[in-house]
């Protein structure tokens, strides 16, 4: 008897599943109405374009995707193992360069965010705080060739024959005596990465503290007034009261930065890399760039190259999922929280 019962509930369910979805999207449909824009967007410049992955299976004539000859894995192995893989401007180095410039991010970058949203919850003085809020802030509003064109302007060398003096960057680094003088910090590879990361965290770490201050105002007051009557101190109040209140927030963004690892963007490194810095600043996004719109060096220009530029590209997406799956799942067996 319950069996039928419990039969003719699922029938009724199921039957009115549609009318049920109906009812609440026409409750809800102005939240509906400003999705609209969203599935626009990620339909038009996220979907669409995948179309554009087939090239890497291709033999791409440069005019028709759908109608060039398939060539299976070819542009992958010759990514891998031919010329794209032993010659001096390889994909192997792009794709080193690309791990290690994301993975200094990770290490260096990441905390960042997370110290400022600590040390603006520690001011009383809401006035101030705003202030100090919105001059972190601005460096992520301003367009990236200004700041390019600011960090080159303050880690410039001195000319004696126009009686210039070096970007104050440099001139500080002289005289505490970390570099040698006449150092050209922007054309010698082995400081283009530290200018790199130092600048990235300059433009990205106020705007990057939004999220963790917002999770350390969500921690209940009560909590830090319990800890402090245990004694507790401002150092033991962080670890054991606001480190726990936003370790869900901390989960997910170290799992998206992780996605990140192998997603360095062509239009910072182009404003600040020179021939000189080619050996360390070449990466994956570069290596796209000059291979895709340049073409093959060898007998077929602009065929051979657009599919090796589309490998390099998938190739360089596949990780970056696998990554995102590995570390959500670790997250997911470790803890409560995970993206999916």
């Amino acid at each position: 008897m319950e069996k039928k019962i419990d039969e003719r509930v699922v029938d009724e369910i199921e039957r009115n599943h549609w009318k049920t979805v109906g009812k609440r999207i026409l409750k809800d449909w102005r939240v509906y109405v400003m999705a609209i824009p969203l599935i626009f967007f990620f339909i038009c410049w996220r979907y669409l374009p995948m179309s554009g992955l087939l090239i890497a299976f291709k033999s791409y004539d440069g005019k028709d995707v759908i109608g060039s000859p398939w060539n299976g894995f070819a542009g992958f192995k010759e990514l891998m193992t031919g010329s794209y893989a032993t010659t001096e401007n390889s994909f192997w180095k792009a794709f080193r360069n690309t791990f290690t410039l994301s993975f200094y991010s990770m290490i260096f970058g990441f905390p960042m965010p997370i110290i400022l949203a600590l040390l603006f919850s520690e001011i009383k003085n809401e006035t101030y705080r705003s202030v100090l809020q919105v001059l972190s802030y601005l460096p992520k509003f301003v367009s990236l060739v200004v700041i390019t064109t600011l960090v080159n302007l303050m880690c410039s060398n001195g000319s004696e024959t126009m009686h210039t003096s070096g970007g104050p960057i440099t001139v500080l680094l002289e005289t505490i005596h970390m570099i040698p003088k006449g150092t050209k910090l922007m054309y010698q590879s082995e400081y283009f990465r530290p200018i790199y990361q130092i600048s990235g965290i300059w433009e990205t770490a106020g705007y990057g503290s939004i999220v963790y201050f917002a999770a350390i105002l969500s921690i209940s007051p009560t909590s830090y007034e319990a800890a402090r009557m245990d004694g507790a101190s401002k150092w033991a109040q962080i670890k054991y009261v606001t480190f726990p209140g936003i370790a869900s927030t901390l989960t997910i963004m170290l799992i998206l930065e992780i996605g990140h690892l192998l997603t360095v963007g062509y239009e910072k490194v182009m404003l600040l890399y020179s021939q000189e810095t080619y050996e360390t600043a070449d990466v994956i996004s570069t290596f796209v760039m000059r291979t895709g719109g340049v073409g093959d060096t060898g007998s077929n220009t602009g065929t051979i190259g657009k599919t090796i530029a589309s490998a390099a590209d998938l190739f360089n997406s596949l990780i970056a999922m696998l990554l995102v799956i590995g570390s959500n799942t670790i997250a997911r067996r470790v803890s409560s929280t995970s993206l999916y």
